[in-house]
Parts: structure tokens; sequence; C-alpha cells
């Protein structure tokens, strides 16, 4: 059995995991989904850090999983206590000193988002639109639920932050990604990857929130990494 800990992206909410954390139960493993302090202003990525560590404790085999904006977090974790593996999920990859504000550009991000939207026949719309973007393969009923909930809070503060690791921990590390994610686009992912992890890219079917829109193929994919990092 090993301890799956979630840490979830933007907005810090650790609802994002609960489509996922019962199908892993029922894989026979413990799961702790994660509630980051994104609204608070005084919170920055030492903290997000030391809640993630704080929800790990004294459990032995873990298995993080980052989604999106937890890419900057969770290699901080595996930086402070031992993780067996260290699964990045769409996740957003940072370079040492590198600030969050600052990924978006150094990376291309935009242009890559825009190309690939006309490759598809979409067109970008001056105002940002989470639910084109985010839940575009997500069923309906639950992103009628997600935007029933009061809009999740991100405070800057992270983001602000130079990314304080010299290199990437010492974890063993595998990259997800969503082919059809609108935000992140599997070719950007695939070439940030190489750039600064030198690994590969996985892929599977799915948008940029697979916990929602896909959580057993998900979870049956996380428990084959889990399995081939035991071996």
């Amino acid at each position: 059995m090993a301890a799956f800990v979630l840490v979830p992206g933007a907005g810090g909410r650790a609802w994002y995991w609960h489509r996922l954390v019962p199908e892993l139960r029922e894989l026979g493993h413990e799961v702790v989904a994660v509630d980051l302090p994104a609204e608070d202003g005084t919170a920055g990525l030492r903290e997000y850090a030391d809640t993630v560590v704080e929800a790990i404790g004294e459990r032995s085999g873990v298995v993080l999983v980052a989604q999106s904006l937890g890419g900057f977090t969770a290699p901080l974790v595996c930086a402070r206590v031992r993780v067996e593996l260290l699964v990045m999920l769409n996740a957003m990859v940072p370079a040492p000193g590198e600030t969050g504000e600052a990924w978006w550009d150094n990376t291309g991000h935009k242009r890559a988002m825009t190309e690939q939207a006309a490759r598809e026949g979409r067109t970008l719309g001056a105002e940002f639109d989470p639910e084109a973007l985010f839940f575009h393969d997500v069923p309906p009923e639950l992103t009628a639920e997600a935007f029933s909930q009061p809009e999740p809070g991100q405070s800057d503060t992270p983001l602000k932050e130079p990314w304080p690791l010299a290199a990437w921990p010492d974890t063993p590390t595998v990259f997800l990604q969503g082919r059809d994610d609108r935000f992140f686009p599997l070719e950007f992912q695939r070439r940030v990857v190489s750039e600064r992890l030198g690994i590969e890219v996985d892929e599977m079917p799915g948008g940029h929130l697979l916990s929602l829109s896909r959580p057993r193929e998900l979870a049956q994919r996380l428990e084959e990494y889990r399995v081939r990092a035991s071996v």
C-alpha cells in the first residue's frame, strides 16, 4: 500500500481531487488530498510546502502528485521529506530562481496556447475563459457544481517568489500530460519538460482537469507508475 498525497493547482482546493480519491482507495491505497492556503496573502512557497509536509506526517511509501501550479510546491516537499515517486500532472516546471509570474513569458506559454487554439479551430477571447480552457471535457454536472461554489482565490504571493531550489530534487519523477489540455498544450509541455527536466512526457486522453474528467483512468495510470517505481 502506498500513501498518495495530492497537491492541487491554483486555488488550492482539495475538492479538485474528490473523484480520484475513491478510485485510489479502491486500489488499496491511503490517500491525502491537501488544501493549500491559496487565499492567504501572507503564505508563500515555504508555507505551501509546510502544509504538504504536515499532511504527509510520518507516512512512508509516499507518491506525491502535483497538479498545474502545484508543480512549484511539490519539489520543495521532496527536498525536505522522503518521497518515493513524484508525479507531475499537467504541471508547471519551475527553473531555479524563476518566479511563477516570469514562468509564462520564459516558457512562451501564451504563444503555445494561441497556436494550439488555431490548430483546433478555436479563437481565444480577450477575456480569460476558465470554462472553455479547463472544463471542456468535464461532465456538465461537475462543471455546474464547480461554478456554483465561491470562486477560489489565489494570492499572488507564491507567484512573486523566486523558486528557491538550485536544482531538481533527487526524487524519481514522471510527467503525465493530458493530450487534450487547452491551457498547457502537449507539445508545449514536451518542450519545457525536456529542456528543464530532461525526461519524456507521458500522455493520456483528457484536458487540464484529469482528476475531474477521467478519474478512473488517471488512478490506473498512477498505479502503473507506482508499481514500476517499486520494482
